[in-house]
């Protein structure tokens, strides 16, 4: 069957998820990439870059961007968008990058692309391949859930209708052994069914602090939102962390 991330990062994926407007990622990125102080023309990796909103918003606010991701199908999608070529797409397994050490001025994990692993030691080695392909000086930001607000806020089921589709899409949604489960159901209006499964684990912020530490990365701020607002553990609906190499 292959891990869950082989499969649900297809070409349904963009229908499930194509509510996530590009004009908003352009706001989203303009906000955080403040967060990192980098320089125009700094050489920045998108690490899960999916469709590609984010890293194309990067490379509008003037950096040299590579985008890249696992799936194929998202690949391709992003290389239509960016007929030009603007940003460099390359496919990869974020637990082993396919770059040279210390080769980027940042790195950026956009809207929970970590996490993805039932094994720790896969998550850990994520952490330790950012700090690896960062130059001495470098920025990292990883944009996460909040765990403590997931768990108290989560909705275990919606359903809507893909107005250009047809498609009915239900997700249920579950906390289960340390990680948030959503079961994604299509069905499409012939009454065919396809099923897909993500999993995130729910890492707090002390787990971050101590395993980017022990990567060489220092965690020097932590905000709670897209906006810039202060990290509340409770509160907030985002763990956005930033910093930089410390060894």
């Amino acid at each position: 069957m292959g891990e869950w991330f082989e499969h649900s990062f297809g070409t349904d994926y963009m229908i499930v998820y194509k509510h996530r407007d590009w004009d908003n990622a352009y706001r989203e990125v303009r906000n955080m990439v403040g967060y990192l102080g980098l320089p125009e023309g700094a050489a920045v990796l998108d690490v899960g870059c999916g469709m590609g909103r984010h890293a194309l918003a990067l490379h509008e606010l003037g950096f040299k961007v590579t985008g890249m991701d696992l799936s194929e199908q998202l690949l391709a999608e992003a290389r239509v968008r960016d007929a030009e070529g603007r940003v460099r797409w390359e496919r990869g397994d974020m637990r082993s990058l396919p770059f040279a050490d210390g080769q980027f001025d940042g790195t950026v994990n956009f809207f929970t692309s970590f996490g993805y692993f039932e094994d720790e030691a896969d998550n850990r080695a994520v952490i330790k391949e950012l700090r690896r392909v960062l130059k001495q000086g470098g920025r990292f930001l990883i944009d996460f859930l909040n765990p403590v607000y997931v768990q108290a806020n989560l909705v275990p089921h919606s359903e809507r209708t893909d107005e250009d589709t047809g498609w009915i899409i239900r997700e249920d949604r579950r906390i289960e052994a340390g990680a948030v489960i959503k079961d994604i159901r299509i069905i499409l209006p012939d009454g065919a069914e396809r099923v897909y499964t993500e999993r995130v684990r729910l890492y707090q912020l002390d787990w971050f602090e101590r395993e980017l530490a022990a990567a060489g990365l220092q965690l020097e701020r932590v905000y709670g939102d897209y906006d810039g607002s202060d990290y509340d553990s409770r509160e907030s609906k985002r763990l956005i962390m930033t910093g930089g190499v410390t060894a």
